[in-house]
């Protein structure tokens, strides 16, 4: 089981379905000693009512009383320089400082804050969408057999990847020709089978670009994200946590959102009844986000938490030092959560699925990956009603957040 340390989902063509042992694991109620991808032991739960309990107390179980990743401290990295890295990274703390931290941007997050971005984010899908029409119609133009070839498209480089990552450079302040540098880097470093040096160049790569970037802002602020911590609150944060809230807010920004929109449309051309309302019927479009989100659960499972006292999760002792681990993509298929979890199915009631996280940890950006889902599935399937595959998807395998490589598509 060591393997499957959050309980990863096996995207078969015939339905998404949860790997065996997991979904055993989940109807058994039993848990599973694992191993993450940084070297960490820990012990996974996989119900739904296990997963927010661990998630949504953090008394209990706490992220920051988790140590140092075995494999940091093999390539030399100690307690302190750790510490010193998650400055900043809201996944990794607990209150007090991500108290004070959520509150300072709690604010540029908000539902309503985040619908003033709608006319932009319809402007870079838009833009998107010609880009994509133009292009395809110029490959077709290229072929001799013009009338035997189809407009093409590469969903994930054309349109998934780049419209989350325009939207969120704009958002935090961040260049949009360092686009190419920062989503390679990014991929490379969700990669769970990279090596631990591997791992540091990156991460000593991705804080040094936003360190640069930290003190460009700080010479001159703008009326960015970045801009206003610096603003509004310069005496109360330091530079390794500006860094460390640019990186995370940069690669979760576009990782999750892209690989939700390349994963979504795959799923919708599977389903060609469920893709025609979400094309075709406005009032669709809000239910059949919240579905696809359950039913992919890119973020297959949480951070490990370390247990602060001597407790129980879901009936079974977990004792203090202990850590934790959560199969989000288990728990949001749960019988508890929602009937006949495996199939996807839009017309279903939304239900409080975990794809975003549960408690204080709450994915702070989750209105704005729901609003950019929400224009970009319905725009792609209006524009191209009669898109379908042109060739076989290329899935990510042992990844920290699930996704595709490649969509090619045609229409």
């Amino acid at each position: 089981m060591a393997e499957h340390w959050t309980g990863e989902v096996a995207r078969q063509r015939d339905g998404f379905t949860l790997l065996r042992e997991v979904e055993a694991l989940r109807e058994s109620g039993e848990t599973a000693r694992v191993t993450t991808p940084f070297g960490h032991e820990a012990t996974m739960v996989t119900r739904y009512a296990d997963a927010r309990e661990l998630h949504g107390d953090p008394q209990r179980f706490r992220l920051d009383a988790v140590g140092p990743p075995p494999a940091l401290v093999a390539a030399g990295r100690d307690r302190a320089e750790f510490r010193r890295r998650q400055a900043g990274n809201l996944l990794g703390q607990d209150p007090p400082d991500h108290t004070r931290l959520r509150r300072m941007l709690t604010g540029e997050f908000t539902v309503k804050r985040m619908k003033r971005l709608v006319p932009r984010v319809e402007e870079i899908v838009a833009e998107h969408l010609d880009a994509m029409e133009e292009a395809g119609r110029q490959a077709a133009r290229s072929e001799a057999e013009l009338t035997r070839r189809r407009p093409y498209t590469e969903l994930v480089d054309d349109f998934a990847l780049p419209v989350p990552s325009m939207v969120i450079c704009e958002l935090l302040g961040v260049p949009y020709d360092d686009r190419a540098e920062f989503t390679e880097r990014s991929a490379r470093s969700l990669d769970s089978t990279i090596s631990a040096p591997e791992r540091m160049r990156l991460a000593d790569a991705s804080r040094a670009y936003m360190a640069d970037l930290v003190a460009r802002h700080r010479a001159a602020p703008g009326d960015d994200l970045l801009g206003m911590l610096i603003r509004e609150h310069s005496d109360e944060i330091t530079d390794d946590e500006l860094i460390g809230i640019g990186n995370l807010l940069l690669v979760a920004g576009h990782e999750t959102t892209s690989n939700m929109l390349s994963l979504g449309t795959l799923a919708l051309l599977e389903h060609p009844d469920q893709l025609a309302r979400v094309r075709d019927e406005p009032a669709a479009v809000d239910g059949a986000v919240e579905e696809l989100l359950r039913w992919l659960t890119v973020v297959h499972g949480g951070f490990p938490r370390a247990a602060t006292e001597d407790t129980t999760l879901g009936g079974h002792p977990v004792a203090a030092g202990d850590l934790v681990i959560a199969s989000l993509a288990a728990a949001n298929g749960d019988p508890e959560l929602v009937e006949d979890g495996a199939t996807l199915d839009i017309s279903r009631p939304p239900s409080p699925h975990l794809a975003f996280g549960h408690g204080i940890h709450h994915c702070l950006g989750a209105p704005l990956a729901r609003i950019e889902m929400r224009v970009a599935f319905p725009a792609l399937l209006q524009r191209f009603p009669d898109l379908r595959l042109a060739g076989e998807p290329e899935f990510r395998h042992r990844t920290l957040i699930y996704g595709l490589h490649r969509l090619p598509l045609a229409w």
